[in-house]
């Protein structure tokens, strides 16, 4: 599993716009990573900062922690909170401070 306590924004900003396999309990859908943004100073080694995704419009995703695969990063687990919903599906987000 990929150590996300020193992971950067930098890390994945080459991977905007690429797609990240999330797995759920009946199956798993894709995540399409928008967005890396630094969001200032934070007490973490790598900076605080954002990850913002888009998925698909069903399944709808409840807040909480979910496991992701992407090819070049590995495997991870994140705590996404919904914050948008858009025609083509619903966006979420992860803060790392």
């Amino acid at each position: 599993m990929t150590n996300l306590q020193t992971m950067t924004c930098e890390a994945f900003h080459p991977h905007v716009g690429q797609d990240f396999l999330l797995s759920l309990t009946d199956g798993s859908c894709v995540l399409k990573l928008l967005e890396a943004s630094a969001i200032g100073t934070g007490a973490r080694d790598g900076g605080a900062f954002s990850l913002l995704w888009q998925g698909p419009v069903t399944p709808a995703l409840h807040q909480g922690t979910y496991e992701m695969t992407h090819e070049k990063l590995g495997e991870m687990a994140l705590f996404l909170v919904p914050v948008a919903q858009k025609d083509a599906g619903f966006q979420y987000e992860a803060v790392f401070t």
